[in-house]
């Protein structure tokens, strides 16, 4: 999926400390001109035209379907592509990214430009069970992103049709670049590139067979999935404006062609395997070539934390542990059907989590500072390749996370509870996170509980009882709508002192 980059640069905004993002601007290329309607117009130079070899007698790298990838096409996509140019754009793209990423197509996957309208209509008909909404609600409470009256499943839709740039269907086997150009729908070859990689990646390893089933192992499994295909984008962007001599669709957005974020925190949290991924796949890529990356797909990362700590990757497995369940009759455990009866969400979610309330807060919480999150050259420019760091003294040494809900016919409606257990690598990260988490309670306007060891109380947007037990490399941070109904979700839970 191809992540817009409005949106992404979005999060250097904020407290960045730059006046232009890294990426806001386009380099326009010596063959295009720019008409006042913002839209880049493609045109063909007859002096620097590249004329293709003959067509191979078997099919090569570089080549698919009549196009080599660096022969000339002759389109005009300020009007839109017509079926004919479409074809051709795509069939040129497809042997670009064969040629950067010396891998063979088995099948060419048909491509559909789509309006944002038409993509966000498509995001709103989307929907999920009470069970499933439930449960994330439960999952973004604990996070304080959003709180559990809210459906969380529509704020992430809402994100999605604001923030994807296109994606590649699995099961349909199809292609969706979104345009927001509304009266001729553009085609950004770049966003092509990355869904035309991901298809590849499918007939190549068979991607869509990994187990996604927790946010935490979507982004572990996306830090090498993602991760790869951005740093192909980046390599294909590069020889777009050098070695193709700027011969390459690269539409201008219209004024208000994007939307504001319905929440920047689910974002945040997704946002992670884009920005750690392609530095992790540059890393191995450089080490063994292209051949190690492809290694990689046998064993994938097998957390985010492998992704964010490249050195840990196939060294610090995440610990295996049980969680355990509620200790009244009346408090019973949520599960879904075909999933984990249990969300995690790694490091990166931890990370997130601590991050978030500069963005909520405008800048006026830093639990981590915002600087932190930006990674700086020695001339203090932000990186543009790997700009963000999603690593903090309160998230490093995570081990494992497992968050179980509970609900009850006697709470009031939305009143959920959880039970949310973290393991650590030492004592010592353990006491850490739990004294950011204690920050992040604060943070959220909440008191202690006199008579009650560990517990406290919020009053507000998430108004609940809160207990948290560290014992060794163990936290656990229990969840419910008061103080006396601790105790019945977790045994033990909010001990009277």
């Amino acid at each position: 999926m191809r992540s817009s980059l409005a949106i992404a640069v979005a999060l250097m905004l904020v407290l960045a400390g730059c006046s232009q993002a890294p990426g806001g601007a386009t380099t326009t290329a010596a063959d295009t001109t720019q008409p006042e309607s913002g839209v880049e117009t493609t045109t063909v130079d007859t002096e620097s035209a590249v004329v293709a070899p003959d067509d191979p007698d078997t099919d090569v790298l570089g080549w698919e379907d009549g196009r080599w990838y660096n022969e000339t096409i002759n389109v005009t996509p300020s009007d839109g592509l017509n079926d004919t140019e479409l074809d051709a754009v795509v069939s040129r793209s497809m042997a670009r990214v064969e040629r950067i990423r010396g891998l063979e197509f088995d099948e060419r996957v048909p491509v559909e430009i789509q309006t944002r309208e038409e993509f966000r209509a498509e995001q709103r008909r989307g929907s999920g069970s009470e069970k499933r909404r439930t449960f994330d609600n439960a999952k973004f409470e604990a996070l304080f992103m959003i709180n559990e009256s809210t459906d969380s499943l529509a704020i992430q839709r809402r994100n999605s049709g604001s923030s994807v740039g296109g994606y590649y269907s699995p099961t349909d086997e199809e292609i969706v670049v979104i345009s927001d150009n509304v009266s001729t729908p553009q085609l950004d070859e770049i966003t092509l590139s990355q869904e035309l990689f991901h298809a590849l990646q499918d007939q190549q390893f068979d991607i869509s067979s990994y187990n996604q089933s927790t946010r935490e192992l979507h982004n572990a499994n996306d830090g090498l999935i993602e991760g790869d295909g951005n740093y192909v984008d980046y390599l294909y962007e590069q020889r777009c404006r050098d070695e193709w001599d700027g011969d390459c669709l690269f539409p201008q957005s219209p004024p208000g062609g994007g939307a504001e974020l319905a929440n920047i925190g689910p974002y945040l949290l997704r946002f992670q395997p884009y920005s750690d991924g392609p530095a992790f796949v540059r890393g191995v890529q450089r080490r063994g070539g292209w051949t190690a990356v492809n290694d990689l797909y046998e064993n994938p990362p097998a957390s985010t934390e492998q992704v964010i700590h490249p050195d840990k990757y196939g060294d610090d497995e995440p610990a295996a542990f049980a969680i355990e369940g509620a200790s009244d009759d009346d408090w019973s455990r949520l599960r879904l059907d075909g999933r984990p009866d249990y969300a995690s969400v790694g490091e990166a979610g931890l990370f997130s989590m601590f991050m978030y309330p500069v963005y909520a807060s405008e800048g006026q919480t830093q639990i981590v500072p915002a600087q932190s999150f930006f990674n700086r050259g020695e001339d203090g420019e932000i990186d543009q390749f790997d700009p963000y760091d999603y690593n903090s003294t309160y998230s490093d040494g995570w081990d494992g996370d497992k968050l179980a809900v509970y609900t009850s016919e006697s709470a009031a409606e939305n009143e959920t509870g959880y039970v949310w257990k973290t393991v650590w690598d030492s004592e010592d990260d353990a006491a850490e996170f739990v004294e950011g988490y204690r920050q992040l309670l604060r943070a959220n306007n909440a008191t202690a509980v006199d008579g009650r060891t560990n517990t406290w109380r919020i009053e507000g947007e998430f108004a609940d009882a809160f207990h948290v037990d560290r014992d060794g490399e163990t936290v656990v941070v229990t969840n419910a709508p008061t103080v006396a109904d601790l105790g019945d979700v977790r045994e033990g839970a909010a001990p009277e002192q």
